[in-house]
């Protein structure tokens, strides 16, 4: 395709898509080359279990991108990866294509066809692997919670900045599809429709123990379980804390294991937190205090909190509260009334208790008064129009323009939840400062931000020195 044609393929697909007028020096120059491998965004998705499928097939939805590649440890997720990418094209009539299947991730980000990466790997190597791929040049699309800890988020946060790459975070309740209930919600307190907004009240569901105590089990032959491991800490597998070896779509025991994923408060949390403070304007910002106290699992293969609560102050005289008992989903108080949003009937796990059978509280968004929900005015505080996330993620990469969860704000998201985990295990009250991104004077909460990686070779910091970033 000729450079011409192919400019305007890219801004006609994103004007229909999202209605947006475009400046031609804001399309990436290496998009637009002579040897531009085709007219769409060439996308490689590392990962490809449970999640790594749902973020696949929804940018092969996207007419703006074509996977052409995908990464898995596993060799069996692999080819079901790979197979998953080929039948979706056949079925379509979409031209055939080689889908190169790619055991390293760093192999993908060498070659210089892929313009951007899907991330959807385990929560603790969602930093190393987003921070090799800004480093390479390459768009940047990774699950939430964006990182594992305090310190990598501000890592991932310094790369991207300094690559000047598109990151996008899978906080996808703020696009306006499948849930436009937050979009609604959040807007409607931004603009003042609560009044003095004084207490958000959130609920992010509730994990149980599995009921098995650890148990060491061989490493399968078709998962490289060191590079699995990454900068985790060292330990024997046992698949309760992998993910199932006999299912694709099973919920994965990394999620329930603290050295892997911190649990519910970030599982969740990253998602729930993310919309109230968007809401109340603290995007960048984070709260001034955090309190939590959790039950934490014992005797059992996983590791991470069942029950919680949760009490953090935010600038404005705002009390965040979350509490295993609540509702799923956000509850805005303000002192002309309240908001309520969720994703309706959809359960946050399988053990999650506030599932109800009332039609009347499925409801997605609902409120003290309907007119609370009336349409704003014209000039009202507005988001910026999201069709879906990942459509999101492309029109930005083409526009070269910040998405809608950039890393600026997901990391802040990301502090808010793991300040609160750290307070759980510290079992006390802590002060967080939002401009230094630390607990001022408290050694052993800041010692929590971060953890030192198994080896080097997975050490995010290294590789961020070797690109002369720090």
């Amino acid at each position: 395709m000729h450079l011409s044609s192919r400019r305007r393929f890219l801004r006609n697909s994103l004007r229909g898509a999202a209605g947006l007028a475009l400046l031609p020096n804001l399309i990436p120059s290496r998009l637009l080359g002579a040897d531009a491998p085709s007219q769409r965004l060439q996308v490689a998705q590392i990962g490809c279990g449970r999640m790594g499928r749902s973020d696949m097939g929804n940018v092969m939805n996207e007419s703006l991108a074509r996977v052409v590649a995908v990464c898995d440890l596993d060799s069996v997720r692999l080819a079901a990866g790979k197979k998953m990418v080929e039948e979706y094209y056949a079925e379509r009539g979409a031209a055939a294509g080689e889908v190169k299947t790619y055991h390293d991730y760093r192999d993908v980000l060498a070659s210089p066809e892929i313009d951007a990466v899907v991330v959807t790997v385990p929560d603790h190597s969602h930093a190393r692997v987003a921070i090799d791929a800004a480093i390479a040049g390459k768009h940047v699309y990774v699950q939430k919670p964006v990182t594992y800890s305090i310190l990598e988020a501000m890592a991932l946060r310094k790369t991207v900045e300094a690559k000047g790459i598109i990151l996008q975070t899978g906080s996808q309740q703020r696009s306006e599809r499948p849930w436009g209930s937050f979009r609604k919600a959040s807007e409607a307190v931004r603009n003042g429709r609560l009044g003095q907004l004084h207490t958000i009240r959130i609920g992010v569901g509730l994990d149980k123990p599995s009921g098995h105590p650890f148990v060491p089990m061989p490493v399968p032959s078709n998962l490289d379980y060191e590079r699995w491991l990454g900068s985790a800490p060292e330990q024997v597998y046992t698949e309760l804390r992998g993910h199932p070896q006999h299912a694709l779509e099973g919920r994965p025991g990394w999620i329930t294991t603290e050295d892997f994923g911190l649990g519910m408060i970030t599982n969740w949390g990253a998602h729930h937190v993310d919309i109230a403070q968007w809401a109340m304007g603290q995007e960048l910002g984070g709260p001034l205090t955090v309190d939590a106290r959790a039950q934490f699992m014992h005797h059992d293969a996983w590791t991470v909190h069942t029950t919680y609560h949760v009490e953090m102050a935010y600038p404005n005289h705002v009390q965040v509260i979350l509490d295993n008992q609540f509702e799923t989903g956000l509850r805005f108080e303000g002192d002309e009334g309240w908001i309520f949003c969720t994703r309706s009937e959809e359960a946050v796990t399988a053990s999650d208790p506030n599932l109800s059978t009332n039609p009347s509280a499925l409801k997605s968004l609902r409120a003290s008064d309907p007119k609370l929900l009336t349409p704003l005015g014209a000039d009202a505080v507005r988001w910026m129009p999201s069709r879906t996330h990942h459509g999101n993620w492309l029109e930005s990469i083409v526009a070269h323009r910040q998405p809608i969860a950039p890393i600026q704000q997901s990391a802040r998201s990301l502090e808010a939840c793991a300040a609160a985990w750290i307070s759980m295990k510290l079992k006390r009250k802590l002060t967080w400062d939002v401009a230094t991104e630390s607990f001022p004077g408290d050694d052993a909460a800041n010692a929590l931000r971060g953890r030192t990686a198994r080896k080097p070779e997975y050490d995010y910091a290294v590789a961020m020195q070797r690109a002369g970033i720090i």
